[in-house]
């Protein structure tokens, strides 16, 4: 291997890490948009790896739906139950949900229980422990070793093996995506054919969308070809054109970070190439409380809601002067998972924190939101950027040992070139 090439071996190895890291410290401050209540909960704000707390006091998880056809599935013998113990949370065709959802939550208008049955959305986990979006970024890793390259079939086997297996994931959050995914699985659809489209739901356009293509994209040898397989990868789980747009800045971003370059002038230029949404933050979430939640508001309304953007370039460095505190940020750029807001926030964080890893992604966690997949995408970036990671960002991590294996086995065969 030349020099250039373990250099950055090394730097993908430092992303890797990155997103478990970024995931982790996230995970107990997620879908808290009230920061008050992060400071609150967490004496102050979150300084490391730390548990969830009970109760959540925004949580909305408990009456989500998911309803697959399980006689259909039962015909065809596919396995349909991906929330196994969980199942207790959510309104399902094959379970009983046993909590009332009698409340409002306060940012979006959603349904929820009184205080004392807000579960978080990560009830359980541990401090240092990963989400299943993190998880599901381990199966596309060990499928490709186990592969010794890409293979889309083998992927979508090994994710239907690991979301159907009981016991595979202890986190009880499952995004609405996956829970669609299943839905049309359990109908007989296709496996490549089972993810939803963004015109018909709007919320498949979250940032989870963005992980795993983009930790796949940087294994590539080019940004060129790796936004190819980046949104090859995309559509496997999400048909979105606000996550491919996200790809197609994060991914040349990204192998210009893992080819050394300076991480806040690299921030700024690919900022450039950004649109910040007309609607505001703040007016988003007004819109939503007034309509009583999301779910309530015609789709047309939604799509220009969330795709209408301005035509000025993203100036990350003025934008940055302007709204040096979070709150400020928050209030022009929601928190929530939708990328036109979430792709300019990351970036603001990045650059307003100096692009050093740990700042920006315990700032990142603090912020709340969709804070799990803005922490990995963060962690996949800057991490890139690092030429030695915080020794603390590794031992704080619940899995680390099997980690370093998966990690490493992954680096080896994107080194050799032959991943993608």
């Amino acid at each position: 291997m030349t020099s250039t090439k373990a250099i950055r071996a090394r730097r993908l190895r430092n992303a890797l890490w990155g997103l478990f890291a970024g995931d982790a410290l996230a995970m107990p401050a997620h879908w808290y948009y009230n920061i008050g209540n992060i400071r609150r909960d967490f004496d102050g704000g979150v300084r490391g790896y730390e548990a969830p707390r009970h109760p959540h006091p925004e949580s909305f998880m408990t009456g989500m739906t998911y309803e697959p056809d399980v006689d259909t599935a039962r015909r065809l013998g596919r396995p349909f139950d991906i929330l196994h113990g969980n199942a207790r949370f959510y309104r399902t065709t094959y379970t009983t949900l046993g909590i009332d959802t009698p409340e409002r939550e306060t940012a979006h208008g959603h349904l929820t229980p009184r205080l004392a049955e807000r579960y978080h959305y990560h009830h359980g986990l541990s401090a240092g422990r990963n989400t299943l979006g993190a998880g599901l970024a381990r199966v596309l890793m060990r499928s490709v070793a186990r592969c010794g390259r890409y293979d889309q079939r083998a992927f979508l086997e090994d994710f239907i093996t690991y979301m159907t297996t009981p016991g595979a994931n202890p986190d009880p959050y499952t995004e609405i995506y996956l829970r669609r995914w299943f839905e049309n699985y359990s109908r007989g659809l296709a496996p490549h054919s089972c993810a939803w489209q963004q015109r018909a739901l709007w919320s498949i356009s979250g940032h989870g969308g963005v992980v795993r293509p983009l930790l796949l994209g940087m294994a590539a040898g080019s940004a060129y070809q790796g936004l190819g397989v980046a949104v090859g990868h995309m559509v496997l789980t999400h048909r979105s054109e606000t996550v491919a747009s996200a790809l197609g800045v994060l991914t040349p971003l990204a192998h210009e970070l893992l080819d050394g370059s300076d991480a806040p002038e690299a921030l700024a230029r690919h900022a450039r190439s950004v649109r910040m949404p007309r609607i505001t933050g703040a007016e988003l979430f007004a819109a939503y409380r007034a309509h009583g939640g999301p779910d309530n508001i015609n789709p047309d309304e939604m799509w220009r809601m969330h795709n209408e953007l301005r035509e000025e370039a993203f100036d990350l460095e003025r934008f940055t002067r302007e709204h040096p505190e979070t709150e400020s940020a928050a209030a022009v750029l929601a928190t929530a998972c939708y990328p036109e807001h979430g792709l300019p926030l990351m970036l603001h964080l990045a650059f307003s924190h100096g692009a050093a890893l740990d700042a920006v992604l315990l700032a990142n966690a603090n912020a709340g939101g969709d804070n799990v997949h803005r922490g990995m995408i963060l962690g996949l970036l800057l991490g890139a950027s690092c030429g030695e990671l915080p020794g603390w960002l590794l031992e704080g991590l619940t899995e680390r040992e099997a980690l370093e294996q998966e990690i490493g086995a992954f680096v080896e065969l994107a080194a050799s070139g032959k991943v993608c």
